[in-house]
């Protein structure tokens, strides 16, 4: 007599978001036991650590972007789908995405998170935040822009504005993107207009707190100041911006208003959860916090759903100092490869000590030859510190033929201090302005007159 094996249905990883921690996941379950769908809005993952270089000049978005389908191509259990996943049933287990309903036995949801301009969304039309492609492209056409209209601009007062960038935010990104625009300046344009003298720019830096890069040894912080304003940056700190209206910032200082006219504003202040995290919450109850992330617990499942994970930028994993993680790509890479694993134990009956962050250190770039970079153990400064930078930003990226793209441009780009991807694409060079309705504690209710610079 001939029994008939009934085979065991495979386990279904549903993982939405292919950034970081997403991406890592996948890696560390491909070619398992396990099917595994990768849903993501994108069809390819996007080194945002080098986003303000696209946004600069410095590299093409190709350059930093590697196809999902091509990363995956050789992990037989991992489906690529694209699309945008709009809402989640826990009970019945199933991910919905359009019209299509997707089951799953373990979610991932690595979604990441957006801009947050604090309750002024209006402002997000005059000061770009930097999270997508798109968001670079459109930096790059105001900034490059900029420089276009000032060279044909005869009003003195107006020119000054069209050379004069303002980042509000003094984290990694804020810091990056001041010291490039200043590089490009100062030294890339300085011999390619006729009309305007690019040394004339103006590049201030609005940073909330009492000192920029807050999350790195003081030292550091304020190496990272010193060279900024070596390069011509003004660093204004303990700034609270009130009002972005009409090519004007206005922002508070040790109690005085002030106004500075600028026509690219560009914004690195704050970020928020995904509004998947919101649609998760409501579907599970789960809380979230002030910015939108997802409580998780040690495993970094949610409360109550042990086969629903969050991680990334979208998780709010304070279990380790009482401070949540802080949004950057090591997290989500050791978090993506911590959740697969245990993926793995669980299906054979075991599990996994609670996740543990091994913090690899924080570094930010300030220009060509200038980079900081905090070990803990060891802090450095200079040129070694941006050699250091570029070794790890390059270990980073996911394709060796990206690697290799980057390695050269960034060679090239040293030797000639030229961008070639200086491209204007898009909206015309300029928009007009437009006037913004502000609520009652705006700039304009204020009894003293704001201060102009």
């Amino acid at each position: 007599m001939v029994v008939s094996l009934q085979k065991k249905p495979s386990h279904e990883v549903v993982i939405i978001g292919g950034g970081f921690g997403g991406l890592y996941a996948a890696k560390a379950l491909a070619n398992t036991n396990v099917n595994v769908t990768l849903i993501d809005k994108r069809n390819f993952h996007l080194f945002q650590p080098l986003l303000y270089q696209v946004a600069t000049g410095t590299l093409s978005p190709a350059d930093i972007s590697a196809p999902l389908r091509s990363v995956f191509s050789k992990s037989k259990n991992t489906k690529v789908l694209l699309g945008e996943v709009n809402n989640i049933d826990p009970k019945a287990q199933k991910v919905i995405m359009g019209d299509e309903v997707i089951p799953y036995d373990t979610l991932i949801v690595a979604t990441g998170a957006n801009h947050s301009y604090f309750g002024k969304d209006n402002w997000k039309e005059f000061a770009p935040g930097l999270k997508t492609v798109e968001d670079a492209i459109e930096m790059r056409r105001r900034i490059f822009s900029a420089f276009e209209a000032a060279e044909k601009e005869t009003d003195p007062v107006k020119r000054r504005a069209f050379l004069t960038f303002v980042l509000v935010g003094g984290g990694p990104t804020g810091v990056e993107l001041a010291g490039a625009i200043a590089e490009l300046a100062y030294k890339t344009l300085q011999e390619d207009f006729r009309n305007i003298n690019t040394s004339e720019t103006r590049v201030l830096l609005l940073q909330g707190g009492d000192r920029i890069l807050p999350h790195i040894a003081p030292e550091l912080s304020q190496a990272a100041a010193a060279a900024l304003q070596k390069l011509g940056v003004v660093i204004h700190t303990n700034t609270r911006v009130t009002n972005i209206e009409n090519d004007i910032v206005t922002f508070k200082q040790d109690g005085e208003l002030i106004e500075i006219s600028s026509k690219t504003i560009l914004w690195a202040a704050g970020v928020q959860g995904s509004t998947l995290g919101r649609i998760l919450a409501e579907r599970t109850d789960v809380e979230c916090d002030h910015a939108g992330r997802v409580i998780v617990e040690p495993n970094l499942t949610i409360k109550g759903y042990k086969n629903i994970f969050v991680i990334g930028d979208l998780a709010n994993f304070s279990h380790q100092n009482g401070k949540p993680l802080p949004g950057v790509a090591p997290v989500a890479k050791q978090q993506g490869e911590y959740v697969g694993g245990l993926i793995q134990l669980r299906l054979q009956g075991h599990t996994l000590p609670e996740f543990h962050y091994t913090d690899v250190g924080s570094l930010a770039m300030i220009g060509q030859n200038l980079a900081v970079v905090d070990l803990g153990f060891i802090k450095l400064t200079g040129f070694l510190a941006w050699v250091f930078w570029l070794i790890i930003h390059i270990y980073f990226l996911i394709e060796f033929d990206t690697k290799l793209v980057v390695v050269i441009q960034w060679a090239w780009n040293y030797i000639t201090r030229n961008r070639r991807s200086r491209l204007i694409t898009g909206k015309e060079a300029f928009v007009k302005p437009q006037t913004v309705n502000n609520s009652s504690n705006s700039p304009t209710t204020e009894k003293k007159q704001p201060v102009k610079l």
